[in-house]
């Protein structure tokens, strides 16, 4: 397998440099999955863009989904970095865990949405019928489904990236399940 180093700035593009920046100046540093995205002059960019658009799901779904997809796909890296974006977002150590699990014993909307992100991903895109039947009746519309949908993808290109790579994690260590 070839080995892929974390890129510098002085290393990728004029463009990429730009995001490095404004990374650095929001973050306080360039995550590595990111620097990884720069070896393309367009990924980072087009990524970014995807994961910070607009969309129906609270932040706190979106790490709903980032973690249960995460973990299906066992990427150690997004599953890192998703633990502590969680942690940010109110939910506790042991919330994480079961996120990841594909439950949500505390919040019976976040128990379909996490239930729902662990099937398709599983599945390949073939939901369980009565998986989706719940999703619906806990009040999420066609709507927060596309964009549900549109998550796990834009997730599983980063879980993909990283478990081709290997490029090392950066963040606290998720622990295993």
């Amino acid at each position: 397998m070839s080995t892929f180093k974390v890129l510098t700035r002085d290393e990728v593009s004029e463009n990429n440099q730009a995001i490095f920046d404004n990374l650095k100046k929001a973050l306080g540093f360039v995550p590595n999955l990111y620097a990884t995205y720069a070896n393309s002059d367009t990924a980072l960019e087009n990524y970014l863009n995807f994961a910070n658009a607009k969309t129906s799901l609270s932040a706190k779904e979106k790490e709903v989904v980032n973690l249960a997809v995460s973990q299906v796909n066992d990427c150690i890296y997004c599953l890192s970095a998703h633990t502590a974006i969680g942690k940010m977002n109110g939910f506790t150590d042991e919330q994480i865990l079961e996120l990841r699990a594909g439950n949500a014993s505390f919040d019976s909307k976040l128990d379909a949405l996490a239930k729902l992100a662990k099937n398709v991903t599983e599945n390949r895109g073939k939901t369980d019928e009565k998986v989706l039947e719940n999703y619906f009746s806990v009040g999420y519309s066609k709507a927060n489904l596309i964009d549900t949908l549109s998550l796990v993808g834009d997730k599983t290109i980063s879980n993909y990236i990283h478990s081709t790579t290997q490029v090392p994690v950066d963040f606290p260590l998720a622990p295993s399940l």
